[in-house]
């Protein structure tokens, strides 16, 4: 372990806090007793009134406060961090989706970017104890040494949405060396569960089986992906805003490596050690649900990878975390909160 777990107090700041990681962290932090400021823009990247139930889900806790804010907004951040303590940060808003940054590039430069430097002023202006981010399994782009290690190199990504959580990535580890801003980014591996986003293929397949209706299956399904069940997902990041980075032991400057850093900072997969093709991904959901797919094949997308596979023995030091769900047994939460958040009988009737 990198560093010693301290006690967590104060105000966490939980960017994104509406959306689905989010919001989940939000709930934890909230149920062990921290006070959490709640930040989003609300945007329309996919329906708001989804992002408004979760924060339905919130608004109960006493120790929960909401404001809308976008990152990008420069004079509204300063204010932010001028007018309120904050002990810890965990970043998670961002312009998210790999397809959606081909035809929307400035939305990505604006959030990943923009909004990402001034979280990084706000955190260093703060001294906060500790600055988690969330980067992105997609930063490994043309890499095809399965499973991805953190000490890989990431030079080559196929998206403009993976090129911004790099270079998040690389912002992060500049502030973290000038300004001793412990800082941590979390590569997360195709996080899925329930209250989940309604863009990412578990859920659009979901839908599609009980509304009838045809699934796109990219590359004839010969695909294979590290899915991440939420619960786990929240507690690695948990577990690690406890433990703020530190400068890495084994830093030797004429052997430097991504894994190692003069600075307070690391980065960290975050995500299931196995990984399934999507044509099995297929016929799990069809078992769970009871319903037979219709489905439409398609070829590989611009932008996409063949497979994902996460090393996780970095975070296991770290933190000792070794949660994991079985996809069959998260799908199955997904499914069971579908149907009794969304409703079945609506959408069969839906066409």
């Amino acid at each position: 372990m990198e560093a010693e777990t301290a006690p967590l107090a104060g105000t966490v700041l939980v960017t994104g806090a509406a959306g689905f990681i989010g919001f989940h962290v939000a709930r934890r932090l909230l149920e062990t007793g921290r006070t959490v400021l709640g930040l989003d823009n609300l945007n329309d990247y996919y329906d708001p009134g989804l992002k408004r139930a979760r924060l339905e889900q919130l608004e109960p806790y006493d120790a929960f406060e909401f404001m809308q804010l976008d990152i990008a907004n420069r004079a509204g951040m300063k204010r932010l961090f001028e007018t309120r303590q904050l002990s810890s940060i965990v970043h998670l808003a961002a312009q998210a989706g790999v397809r959606y940054s081909i035809d929307h590039p400035h939305k990505y430069v604006d959030s990943n970017l923009v909004g990402f430097v001034n979280v990084l002023e706000g955190a260093r202006l703060q001294d906060v104890r500790h600055l988690v981010f969330a980067s992105s399994s997609s930063v490994y782009g043309a890499n095809e040494d399965l499973p991805y290690s953190e000490e890989q190199s990431v030079d080559h990504p196929v998206s403009l949405y993976a090129a911004t959580k790099r270079s998040d990535e690389l912002m992060a580890h500049a502030y973290a060396t000038l300004f001793e801003l412990p800082v941590s980014g979390l590569r997360y591996f195709t996080v899925y569960g329930p209250w989940g986003r309604p863009d990412m293929a578990y859920y659009l397949f979901t839908e599609a089986l009980f509304k009838g209706r045809t699934i796109a299956l990219n590359n004839a399904g010969n695909m294979r992906r590290s899915f991440t069940f939420i619960d786990d997902a929240v507690s690695a990041t948990m577990d690690v805003l406890a433990v703020p980075a530190d400068r890495s032991p084994s830093w030797d400057p004429k052997l430097r490596t991504p894994c190692s850093s003069q600075a307070p900072f690391r980065i960290l997969n975050v995500g299931a050690s196995d990984s399934v093709e999507l044509r099995e991904f297929v016929r799990m959901l069809e078992r769970i649900t009871g319903q037979d797919a219709i489905v439409d094949h398609r070829p590989m997308p611009a932008g996409d990878v063949q497979a994902t596979e996460a090393d996780t023995a970095r975070l296991r030091q770290v933190t000792s975390n070794r949660a994991h769900t079985g996809l069959e047994e998260g799908l199955r939460q997904f499914v069971e909160w579908y149907r009794d958040t969304v409703g079945v009988s609506a959408v069969c009737g839906d066409g």
